[in-house]
């Protein structure tokens, strides 16, 4: 047949069930890829024109004046070729056999890593039918592993003929004329990496395997949380190396967390609208590869060894953070992708198969389903759909190492004709799979779509993230607590939550509490610090007249809106935000922490800031080599503390739940827990119905080691509370030190004299031959040279021989007061006292003790606290 594929083109051996391109022992590599409604599909390949091109003896050159249309002609000849000086590139253009079982198959004699490829398609222009095959548009390889270039805001992006304005906007139709602009040069294309070597991973670190029960989650931008860190070479800040730097990961070590959540690292694409308006998308929900890793957060030195040289920066990256004994849990977004709404542009799925990969309206199929609020929504009731999801997924477990994912909008994937069911095939094929049914897998358990809030609703082996923690801890220590506040949350919602939610989770017989993501602030949202700030959302940068990001936040200002240097108030907003803090990490189920906030980073009241890739998201670490415990150093030591007790109490090592439903539904009581009013009774019935009850203790009774007490005073008086009598109580560490009291055993609350406490950062306690020395010098120099440094640094005679980059973590250098790591003194100004190491002193004067029995037992708790104690052995 004249036109027919050459032979050594075709795979008459081989119909693989997975796209993607794979290398071959011949030298080639077989090139798949899934398009069920095209005409015709080829494969392009590109080349520098100074080089010879592999493909010589059978392509055919096309030139510019040739007769017929570059299309005609890419449709006469199975391989062809042709140059474009302009851009000094060859491309050469196989024609594919297909489809087969929607599949088109075309095998290179040649390949090589590195080759850059993209694919274009040809077949039916119908928009308002959905149909919008353009063969003038290259289209990404969905199953690419690597990615070049970026997306230009040209007509030639898109596959509908448009012009772009002066003032940048996209002017046209979607549901007009096919556009003829060739898009080569305009987009990005993707790049081929050999990774057939099976060996390479042998000498890799064993995984952590963090238990579900043992898990403290740490949500970070891997640009935004080192593109400011003084202890960088420049080269290094914002970057995967970045967050694999030994000191980067003393710091998260000395934090305590177990298992880094990272925003998505896919590549991604800026959403139109932004680009209209010359903004970026810093978040990355808007994913342009799910195989690829975002080269832009890459160093220099690995973008210019191309692809290959990101994918080792981020397996590096990952095994480092193994190393350091830390999970790597990756943020992924496979609800919608970059392509956006029929009028965005073309760049892969929309142009190779738009009918199969994207939702349509029911009453209007050219028109896109978006229970995404992006534009589009991914079909997952096409088999083809889950499989590139589960493909995509697995690639990155088995040959990036990642332990687990967290899905954004997940319950846009478990929609079947439109309805959410925890029986979607999808689910079922994470449950099912070997390797990632054994991996974390945390959901985000809700969209846009009709009854999208579906917290609880996945099942096993499902973790969700629980707003209704994030909400009830907000509302009983924030808008509860102001004065003209009529109270609405009580000891039952508290409770329930301190028990790991057994009212949203105990859905599947053996599902646990560890199902429950605690968490009180993430990316998307107010920090924690914030919330102590603002009322109000404050996101005019964001350049949407402050109309985007959430009205409800349940966030208070203690009278003042943004920052302020008022003692009382200060101390009132660090109090609060400890005791959000000291809830999260004191509840049963998995706490996850946004960093930053156990330095109390700030957004400046912006709650949406995912287009803010500046100073608002990158995180400060100026505070962290001040010559004195700044506040930020001091909410830090009391975070790490806090971990700490989580950690070293089996209390919380488990999955079941304190409290648990019966198959009636009913409530069955634990004999693991115990409840008191602050009289020392037990809580009748309608005192948990009560909003109005605001104080009480959770007792946690183990038979292998001390129990413990939560003990809460959620009104603004100091209390008195009388503790089990059984045993002996000391205070393990309370919320309230930030206040300059603690709780004390007797009528009065201990005060805190913090004359007591030295207040020498790590810094002045580095010795000028400790490696760090020079690191020390030239950070504080630069902050002295920026009027930044608080104080000139004393001389620096006594080494204590610490590892410097431990120290930079609740470093105690005090050897006169063995225990109290991490004690700061005054704060700077703003009457804060946050003495993180601080615990019960029973000689102390200010507390009143008796030997009288009745007395015994007291204890008064001050106001507006969460506080720990242990019983005395």
């Amino acid at each position: 047949m004249k036109n027919a594929i050459p032979q050594r083109y075709a795979i008459p051996h081989r119909y693989s069930t997975r796209p993607g391109l794979y290398f071959t022992e011949d030298g080639g590599a077989d090139a798949v890829v899934r398009s069920e409604t095209a005409d015709q599909v080829w494969l392009c390949v590109y080349e520098p024109v100074d080089q010879p091109t592999a493909f010589f003896n059978d392509a055919i050159r096309i030139f510019e004046d040739s007769p017929g249309t570059l299309l005609s002609q890419m449709h006469d000849h199975p391989v062809c070729t042709r140059i474009i000086e302009s851009m000094y590139v060859r491309e050469t253009l196989f024609r594919m056999e297909g489809p087969n079982y929607g599949l088109w198959y075309v095998h290179l004699p040649k390949a090589w890593d590195g080759m850059r490829y993209a694919y274009r398609v040809d077949g039916a222009w119908d928009p308002k039918k959905g149909l919008r095959f353009n063969p003038y548009k290259l289209l990404l390889d969905p199953y690419g592993k690597g990615i070049d270039g970026h997306m230009q805001l040209d007509p030639a992006a898109f596959s509908y003929q448009c012009e772009i304005s002066e003032d940048g906007k996209v002017k046209g139709s979607a549901f007009g004329e096919m556009s003829t602009v060739d898009a080569l040069g305009k987009m990005p294309v993707s790049v081929a990496i050999d990774d057939r070597d099976v060996t390479k991973h042998d000498g890799d670190p064993v995984h952590p395997h963090v238990p579900w029960s043992k898990t403290v989650l740490y949500e970070l931008h891997v640009k935004g949380f080192t593109k400011n860190a003084p202890w960088l070479p420049e080269e290094l800040r914002g970057t995967y190396a970045g967050l694999a730097h030994p000191i980067t990961l003393a710091y998260l070590q000395g934090l305590g967390v177990t298992s880094i959540e990272l925003l998505p690292i896919q590549a991604k694409q800026d959403e139109l609208f932004l680009q209209e308006r010359g903004r970026h998308n810093y978040w990355g929900y808007s994913t342009l590869s799910y195989f690829s890793p975002e080269p832009s957060y890459a160093t220099a030195a690995a973008r210019a060894k191309g692809a290959r040289g990101v994918r080792e920066e981020v397996i590096n990256m990952v095994n480092a953070l193994h190393e350091a004994g830390f999970e790597v849990i990756m943020d992924v977004v496979y609800n919608h992708t970059c392509e956006g709404g029929v009028e965005g542009p073309t760049t892969c799925w929309r142009g190779l198969d738009a009918i199969s990969y994207y939702r349509r309206q029911k009453n209007n199929i050219g028109r896109l389903e978006d229970t995404t609020g992006c534009g589009n929504t991914f079909d997952f009731t096409n088999t083809h759909v889950v499989t590139f999801a589960v493909d995509s997924l697995r690639y990155w477990a088995k040959r990036i190492g990642i332990d687990g994912f967290r899905f954004d909008l997940a319950a846009s994937l478990a929609r079947l004709d439109g309805e959410f069911t925890k029986h979607h095939p999808f689910l079922y094929a994470l449950r099912s799979d070997l390797l990632l049914g054994n991996l974390k897998l945390i959901m985000e358990p809700w969209d846009l779509g009709p009854q999208g809030w579906r917290t609880g609703g996945f099942g096993m082996p499902f973790s969700e993230w629980n707003d209704r923690f994030r909400d009830t801890t907000r509302r009983f220590w924030l808008t509860d607590t102001q004065p003209s506040a009529q109270g609405s949350i009580g000891m039952q919602e508290m409770a329930t939550r301190l028990c790991g939610s057994a009212d949203l989770f105990a859905t599947d017989p053996g599902r646990g509490c560890v199902a429950s993501i605690n968490y009180v602030a993430c990316h998307d949202g107010f920090t924690l610090t914030d919330l102590t700030r603002y009322v109000n959302k404050h996101n005019e940068a964001n350049g949407e007249n402050n109309m985007d990001g959430s009205n409800t936040n349940h966030s208070v200002n203690f009278g003042v809106e943004g920052p302020t240097d008022e003692p009382t108030i200060a101390r009132n907003r660090e109090r609060a935000a400890m005791n959000m803090l000291g809830t999260l990490m004191l509840s049963l189920g998995t706490p996850m922490m946004l960093a930053g906030d156990e330095f109390a980073n700030s957004q400046n009241g912006n709650n949406n800031a995912y287009a803010q890739d500046n100073d608002i998201t990158w995180l400060n670490w100026d505070w962290l080599y001040q010559t004195k415990k700044t506040p930020e150093m001091r909410r830090l030591e009391t975070v790490s503390r806090l971990i700490a007790i989580r950690k070293s109490l089996d209390l919380y090592h488990h999955e079941e739940f304190f409290t648990r439903l019966t198959q009636l539904g009913l409530f069955k009581p634990s004999s693991r827990v115990q409840w008191y009013l602050p009289d020392g009774t037990t809580p009748m019935e309608r005192d948990w119905f009560d909003t109005s009850v605001r104080t009480f203790t959770m007792r946690l009774l183990s038979a292998n080691e001390m129990d413990i007490l939560i003990v809460i005073n959620g009104t603004d008086q100091d209390r008195h509370f009388r503790l089990p009598s059984d045993c002996d109580w000391r205070c393990e560490w309370s919320s309230s030190v930030v206040c300059g009291v603690m709780p004390g055993h007797g009528l009065l609350t201990r005060k805190l004299n913090p004359l007591e406490y030295p207040d020498d950062n790590w810094t002045n306690a580095v010795h000028d031959a400790d490696p760090i020395s020079e690191l020390v010098d030239m950070v504080q120099a630069s902050l002295a040279a920026q009027s930044k440094l608080d104080r000139p640094r004393t001389p620096r005679t006594t080494n204590l021989g610490a590892d410097p980059h431990v120290t930079m973590v609740g470093a105690n250098h005090d050897a006169g007061r063995p225990g109290a790591a991490g004690i700061p003194g005054n704060a700077q100004g703003n009457g804060i006292l946050n003495i993180a190491g601080a615990v019960e002193n029973d000689d102390d004067a200010d507390a009143i003790h008796t030997t009288d029995d009745t007395m015994r037992d007291m204890w008064t708790i001050p106001a507006l606290s969460i506080s720990v104690m242990r019983r005395e052995q």
